[in-house]
């Protein structure tokens, strides 16, 4: 097959995400502690999480918005202001955390760069991947960036599409099973899945075991060779 294009998702994959949500949720669960048991507030915040994507989609700021309304639900409305001024300057510091590469990500990007079209392929907020790409240092190595609301199969055909000559041309690297494998497999192109130690509750999924088109690594350090076996 013609291998052309290259997609990287960016949160857990490329450098650290998920570990900052999980410190937060710590964190709220101290603030919360009057109200609910940890096990509670959980559940519930999961569930607001599920339900608000649609209307404030994935990151940082829907996050923050999914904590207040628990807080307000698990209190029942008797949460104080000053918790919840609490929540949202959790929320704003978490938009301003450091990044820090996984390993072998730099190597992993620098060794494609060139050679094939590379692209970003993130959903979140717009600001805060912004910031997090420039402050990685990666931004020149890639051909183009797409922040996208989602990631659907119809998100990585017109991606690919745009940036390359087609899905079927390409492949996506992720974390996510969900988000960055099994829609890249439908859209006709090569998934390749590398775990991280953390993941987002929503993002889980079944493996396509025997797909001729999708791969699993350990890390980034062996995308080169796989890369070169399949293109």
């Amino acid at each position: 097959m013609t291998l052309t294009t290259i997609g990287f998702d960016a949160d857990d994959t490329l450098w650290h995400n998920e570990r900052f949500f999980r410190l937060t949720q710590a964190r709220f669960h101290d603030l919360l502690a009057d109200h609910a048991p940890p096990e509670r507030l959980e559940e519930r915040l999961l569930a607001a999480e599920r339900r608000n994507i649609g209307h404030y989609g994935f990151g940082v700021k829907g996050f923050t918005l999914s904590m207040i309304e628990t807080a307000i639900e698990v209190s029942e409305s008797r949460v104080p202001a000053a918790v919840i001024g609490e929540i949202m300057a959790a929320g704003r510091e978490m938009l301003a955390h450091p990044i820090e590469l996984l390993p072998s990500a730099r190597a992993a990007v620098e060794a494609l760069s060139g050679r094939y079209k590379l692209v970003l392929v993130t959903k979140g907020d717009l600001l805060d991947q912004e910031r997090k790409l420039a402050q990685s240092g990666l931004g020149d190595l890639f051909d183009a960036v797409e922040i996208v609301s989602d990631k659907r199969p119809e998100t990585y055909t017109t991606v690919f599409a745009r940036h390359g000559s087609g899905a079927d041309e390409g492949m996506m690297i992720g974390n996510s099973l969900k988000s960055d494998v099994l829609p890249m497999i439908a859209a006709g192109g090569w998934g390749v899945y590398v775990p991280h130690d953390l993941t987002w509750a929503l993002e889980h999924a079944l493996p396509p075991e025997g797909h001729p088109r999708f791969a699993e690594l350990p890390d980034l350090g062996g995308l080169s060779d796989l890369v070169a076996r399949i293109g």
